[in-house]
């Protein structure tokens, strides 16, 4: 019997080796595009996620679904709030593809997964994400995209699934039209509310108070050099007025023909609100309104000698982020030398609280001004820090013992230090009126400084609010713009303040910090553009990624980024001719390479990039970022002998500071250089790796 029924199965099995291919069982369904209702479901992004609205520029608005929110959420829900005001979809945005099983992501080309454009503009998704969890495919366009503009995210059938076949459904191509948002025009109107004096008026500040002021309490604030022996700050550093104020010398290089220092003011449109830093909306066919007037400290450095006729030329120095109008004294070493007046403002919500101070020591003489500090205690911790107040905060709850029990996130974080951007920006074209008003430094007509600012420099941050400054303001014409890069979420992400972007992952709700081994607690598995794709990204790495998207997305109006195509590439009608160049550092750890990059990308501006190779200097093991002003680093002078040279000649002049040597590359020679960091990623925190090209 036994031997009877193994038979039958062997013919059985027999039989159905034997049966034709029709019956047998069914292969497996190719893998095809997802196309659902919802953002997770299809690809985005897609203006299936808009409605109409004349009040915006493109004449539709953002409308992504909110969930029901709750404490536990209430980040979610606050992040899609503020997108759903944007009038268009992010300019380099994270393109995402949902796919119904798993693809062959070496199929995914140039050919097969990109995006289109008007006139035949077509560029390759790059850095890519496959999330086998998910079954979804990221990335972001190579070209970053013009401003209110439609395109449309292409994937082909070219696209395998992992048995090789192609992808089904949507017939050649699966297809999704978007429309990209407006970022710049609102600076430029507010350049223009400056112009035609409405932002003053708005503010309440009349036409006699629109000029620089040199006198607190009745004594003038400007001392000859050579009567000052020490420049001494003391910073409001407890929101507490009784606590004591914090001392500090201030470095001062600035010596060499130099006739006077001076500690001044002016008044500015505060259009940043106290408690969150934050901008009050507006459609964008509108103008934001001030709410109210702020007076703001800057510092002065004339030469020594008699003003030609005219007055003494002047540039504009700007600050970086935590530093302040101080830094002027290590940043003009060479320009009073030439006879240029030199002068600078802190950045938005700087300068530590308002009740700073500046002591002015000649010998047995000290003189005590305001500081004019601009920042707050806006997280409630009790401390003053010395950036808090250029952008919105979490808020801490503290018992009597100084201890934090509680902290919520702002509802703005993922706005970040837009508005801040912004709101710095227009003090600074506030200080080129105050300039062209007319500037009389001791009172009498006998030193005064042309009614004309002769260029713009800034180091880090100022170099950030320095490209939207010199992108916009139709008063300045040459410009060096030192180290900066971005968006600001990359630089955070990439640099030694990481450590400040996870305290607000941290608190997010819900939390966003997914452990290592990236460093302060979480891992991001986001490729950059020399890398392969991230095939097996760590866990909970595309919320993240998600996170920073939407940040970028909504930070473009305050991103250099977004105002680098508008000096060459699409230059606003009617604006002047620029003459600017950019300086880059190799293997900066502060504003990383590839942020520099980026931003060079997006204008198309890498013939005007003067590279300074610290690797090929004798301080290469120190982080290069601050080589414009740090007497210990090899470049200082070298740097600001390129940027006192191109000022001072109108832009006509770049020199190359160490002429055929090997430690300035003017133009950067190797652009894949500005796509690496040159040091440990701090996603990875192991060396940095690229799979193609060379750095």
């Amino acid at each position: 019997m036994l031997l009877k029924s193994r038979s039958l199965l062997f013919a059985i099995i027999l039989a159905g080796a034997l049966l034709p291919a029709s019956a047998a069982a069914a292969p497996a369904a190719s893998v095809q595009v997802l196309t659902g209702t919802t953002p997770d479901t299809r690809i985005m992004p897609s203006n299936a996620f808009t409605v109409a609205d004349s009040s915006q520029l493109t004449g539709i608005r953002i409308n992504l679904p909110v969930p029901a929110c709750t404490v536990i959420n209430s980040s979610v829900c606050d992040d899609l709030n503020l997108l759903n005001l944007q009038d268009g979809f992010d300019l380099r945005p994270r393109v995402t593809v949902p796919f119904s099983g798993p693809i062959d992501v070496a199929s995914v080309t140039p050919a097969t997964f990109y995006v289109s454009g008007p006139g035949g503009f077509s560029t390759p998704i790059v850095q890519l994400v496959w999330d086998p969890s998910a079954n979804v495919l990221a990335g972001e366009p190579s070209d970053f995209l013009a401003e209110a503009t439609t395109y449309t995210v292409v994937v082909t059938n070219g696209v395998k699934d992992t048995s090789g076949r192609p992808l089904i459904g949507c017939g050649s191509a699966c297809r999704s039209t978007f429309t990209t948002e407006t970022a710049t025009p609102e600076l430029a109107r507010l350049r223009a509310a400056l112009d035609d004096g409405t932002a003053y008026s708005a503010a309440g500040i009349g036409a006699a108070d629109r000029g620089a002021s040199f006198v607190q309490g009745g004594v003038r604030d400007v001392f000859p050099a050579a009567t000052v022996m020490q420049i001494e700050r003391g910073d409001q550093v407890y929101a507490d007025p009784a606590k004591p104020l914090t001392y500090s010398t201030v470095p001062n290089s600035a010596v060499t023909g130099v006739g006077y220092y001076a500690f001044g003011s002016f008044l500015v449109p505060r259009y940043q609100t106290y408690a969150d830093a934050v901008i009050p909306h507006v459609p964008t066919t509108a103008t934001p309104q001030p709410i109210g007037s702020q007076r703001v400290g800057f510092t002065l450095i004339v030469p020594a000698g008699s003003p030609p006729a005219g007055g003494w030329p002047v540039a504009i120095f700007g600050p970086g982020f935590t530093r302040s109008k101080y830094d002027l004294f290590l940043a003009a070493d060479l320009n009073a030398a030439r006879g240029i007046a030199t002068m600078s403002t802190d950045p938005a919500g700087h300068a530590y609280g308002p009740n700073s101070v500046v002591k002015v020591h000649q010998g047995a003489t000290t003189t005590t001004f305001s500081g004019y500090g601009q920042g707050a205690d806006l997280d409630g911790d009790g401390d003053i820090t010395a950036s808090e107040g250029v952008g919105p905060t979490d808020h801490k709850t503290v018992n009597a013992s100084g201890k934090v029990t509680a902290d919520a996130p702002s509802q703005y974080a993922t706005a970040g230090l837009r508005d801040g951007l912004i709101q710095t920006t227009v003090n600074v074209m506030s200080m080129v009126r105050l300039v062209e008003r007319g500037v009389d430094v001791l009172g009498g007509g006998t030193v005064t400084l042309a009614k004309h600012v002769l260029g713009y420099y800034g180091q880090s941050f100022g170099g950030i609010y320095g490209t939207m400054l010199m992108a916009t303001d139709t008063h300045l014409t040459v410009g060096v713009l030192n180290v900066g890069g971005g968006p600001i979420v990359e630089i955070a992400r990439l640099s030694g303040f990481r450590n400040l972007l996870a305290d607000t992952l941290r608190v997010a709700r819900p939390t966003l910090l997914n452990g290592g081994p990236g460093l302060n607690g979480f891992t991001e598995s986001m490729p950059l553009r020399l890398d392969p794709p991230v095939t097996n990204p760590f866990a909970g790495a595309t919320t993240i990624q998600k996170y920073f998207d939407h940040a970028n997305w909504q930070e473009r109006a305050g991103d250099p980024v977004a105002f680098a195509p508008l000096f060459f590439l699409r230059p606003p009608a009617g604006a002047p001719a620029k003459h600017v160049i950019w300086q880059s550092a190799f293997g900066d750890h502060t504003v990383p390479n590839p942020t520099a990059g980026e931003m060079y990308r997006a204008g198309h501006l890498f013939a005007l990039v003067s590279y300074y190779r610290n690797d090929k200097t004798p301080t290469f093991a120190s982080d290069p970022h601050g080589f414009l002003l740090d007497p210990r680093l090899a470049g200082r002078d070298q740097g600001q002998a390129q940027v006192l040279e191109f000022i001072s000649t109108g832009g006509a002049t770049v020199i190359d500071p160490d002429g055929p040597g090997p430690v300035w590359e003017v133009p950067v020679v190797n652009r894949n250089n500005l796509d690496c960091t040159h040091y440990p990623q701090p996603q990875t925190g192991v060396a940095y790796t690229f799979s193609s090209g060379e750095c």
